[in-house]
């Protein structure tokens, strides 16, 4: 049987990817206007970040190949360390909330912005974002800086790609704490296995016969491929709008989460991250068989019962729990970005969780009139 399914695959495969929708850097640009700082690679400019609210924080750099990325540093030096990975389309900006809390209570935080993101450098073209690409950044970043005994905090795609970093340098490691993320796998089976090769193709196959989808209908309630869709084909994806959509934030903070795109040319990044969801099927696979099917160390996952986005899925959930240390706190009232809109309370949830005692927490939910967005 495997032998008469592989080559269709292998055909699958080859077929679909003339479906494959590219955006390259467009040759009729004028990209000497840009801040061009290698070739293919953008840098915002700093004073984008001048006005922004709510952000005290010293920028720190490390140069990663053709990259320099910008990270935060805070609290003391010898403090234990907890990694603040942000997901789409979010940066370091997220976590200025909780980073009193923690800092204060005598914890160092990382916090890195991850290629395409925030004050690291940005690849114009599509086609250099890749989710190994974002591993292996951020891999080297906690190799270079040479972390250990590191508390993980990972969001949204902060979650597969730092799920991954760990699974990289488990032994850097010593709790894992999961907000409304997971690390998407199809699990163990023949026929399992056959979905990691096929799943992607044939995920690109369907979002190509749907085609893009509007801002209205991703914000009215089109679900997940309506964000894919949306994302994936818009000339200019609106980075403040899905904050202010999905993290109740102010007309400032709004400003803020806008500040690393000067234009469209810079979000090359932000726009291809869904897209590339369930694109490595195989290694996430690979990583839970050889590392978090045999975690040891205590790993939390914690969603808001608010979360449009993952809508606290079982599936979602389900896959975390081959984790065997893994425990599930659902916080109530928030949406997405828990960050956002619970920072504080959240914070300390993080500082329980590292004393063994992880207590979830209520807030008032608030509402957004997308009438206003529109």
């Amino acid at each position: 049987m495997k032998k008469i399914l592989l080559p269709l695959i292998i055909s699958l495969v080859i077929g679909i990817g003339f479906f494959h929708y590219s955006r390259n850097s467009d040759p009729n640009i004028n990209y000497e206007r840009f801040n061009v700082v290698n070739p293919g690679v953008l840098r915002t400019p700093d004073e984008r970040f001048n006005k922004i609210v709510d952000y005290p924080f010293k920028p720190n750099y490390l140069t990663i190949g053709d990259t320099r990325i910008h990270y935060l540093d805070e609290g003391p030096k010898n403090g234990e360390v907890i990694y603040l990975l942000h997901g789409e389309p979010a940066w370091s900006y997220l976590f200025r909330k909780m980073i009193p809390t923690l800092t204060e209570a005598g914890y160092r935080v990382i916090a890195p912005d991850m290629v395409g993101f925030g004050k690291s450098d940005k690849y114009i073209s599509i086609d250099d974002y890749s989710h190994q690409m974002h591993v292996d950044k951020m891999t080297q970043l906690i190799t270079k800086l040479d972390l250990n005994n590191v508390t993980a905090h990972v969001h949204d795609w902060g979650g597969l790609v730092g799920l991954r970093v760990i699974a990289e340098e488990p032994d850097r490691f010593s709790r894992i704490i999961a907000s409304n993320t997971s690390l998407i796998a199809p699990g163990r089976g023949f026929l399992k296995d056959l979905m990691t090769y096929i799943s992607y193709p044939l995920f690109k196959l369907g979002i190509w016969i749907q085609g893009p989808a509007s801002w209205e209908e991703f914000i009215g309630g089109d679900g997940f491929t309506g964000w894919i869709r949306y994302s994936r084909y818009t000339d200019n994806i609106d980075v403040g709008g899905i904050m202010q959509t999905l993290g109740s934030v102010s007309d400032a903070e709004r400003i803020a989460y806008e500040a690393p795109y000067p234009n469209a040319t810079y979000k090359a990044g932000a726009q291809i991250f869904p897209y590339l969801i369930p694109s490595e099927l195989r290694k996430n696979e690979k990583a839970y068989r050889e590392v978090f099917e045999s975690w040891e160390k205590p790993f939390l996952i914690a969603n808001s019962d608010n979360d449009p986005v993952t809508g606290n899925n079982p599936r979602m959930v389900e896959m975390l729990k081959r984790i065997p240390t893994s425990q599930e706190i659902v916080i109530n009232g928030p949406g997405h970005f828990i960050q956002e809109e619970a920072g504080p309370e959240y914070a300390q949830l993080i500082i329980d969780f590292m004393n063994g005692n992880p207590k979830g927490f209520t807030i008032e939910q608030k509402v957004i009139n997308k009438d206003d967005i529109l």
